[in-house]
């Protein structure tokens, strides 16, 4: 199984799919189906019962769907779209992760 390069609060592009050329914050990441929920990105109709012993009134609700993870590139705040990642390791020796094209620091943006 490959490993994940993106976590939870990272602000990601979409390449491909309904919602193409749209940014947003991931919140939730499954490693185990490669897929991970971004905010306001891919969004479905979910149908509710109406439920009186819960109060519940029932309807057509949206939510965000779970997007693969292909589909997502980790956004460079100065290159301004979605980019590749290397790992930096520094002198102390932990790692980061870097944009290709403009070497920045991708970590806590």
């Amino acid at each position: 199984m490959n490993r994940i390069g993106l976590k939870k609060n990272d602000i990601v592009f979409v390449i491909r799919g309904k919602d193409r050329g749209k940014t947003g914050k991931i919140l939730k990441v499954i490693p185990e189906k490669n897929r991970a929920v971004v905010e306001k990105v891919n969004f479905v109709k979910e149908f509710i019962r109406p439920d009186r012993s819960r109060n519940i009134q029932g309807g057509i609700m949206e939510k965000e769907a779970p997007i693969h993870i292909s589909n997502l590139m980790l956004f460079c705040s100065e290159c301004g779209q979605g980019v590749r990642i290397k790992k930096q390791t520094l002198r102390d020796g932990s790692k980061i992760r870097v944009c290709s094209k403009c070497e920045t620091n991708l970590e806590k943006q």
